[in-house]
């Protein structure tokens, strides 16, 4: 009988059924709106000038309204929830570097890629955002828990 290894567990999830391997991806792409910041802001309390104020955002450092850093990132769990790993999965840790402004109408993918599979279940992840010209806006790791097998009838 042949033994377990650590990583059968990680590729396959903790039930066995789904297949994950290292360097897989995914992305999910948005247009920045307005009505995004305004959400975001209404939603956290966040309401710094710098995001909803545009004659004071003038004055501030990028002389224009930019989104929120955190609005930005968050599009990382719209893909590690809905695609990969996909729902099931378990955001257990997210690091993130902000590198670059996203203004209104900025087009950006965030994107994860399966750096390296654990024990117990668990895969760490780069987590990017660029934007539509390629920049890297958002650049990170995170640590989830895999989905649990899917049940087939």
């Amino acid at each position: 009988m042949r033994k377990t290894r650590k990583t059968d567990i990680a590729e396959k999830g903790m039930g066995g059924g789904m297949h994950f391997t290292v360097g897989q991806s995914a992305g999910f792409s948005k247009t920045i709106t307005e009505y995004d910041i305004y959400g975001f802001a209404g939603i956290t309390g966040d309401f710094n000038p710098l995001h909803v104020d545009q004659e004071k955002a003038k004055e501030l450092f990028f002389g224009k309204r930019v989104a929120h850093g955190m609005l930005t990132a968050s599009f990382l769990s719209t893909v590690i929830a809905g695609q990969l790993p996909g729902p099931g999965t378990i955001y257990m840790e997210q690091e993130a570097r902000f590198l670059k402004p996203v203004y209104i109408g900025d087009t950006i993918t965030a994107r994860v890629e399966i750096e390296k599979l654990l024990d117990k279940g668990r895969a760490r992840l780069k987590t990017t955002v660029v934007n539509q010209t390629g920049e890297l806006v958002v650049d990170g790791t995170a640590l989830v828990k895999l989905p649990p097998e899917r049940k087939t009838r």
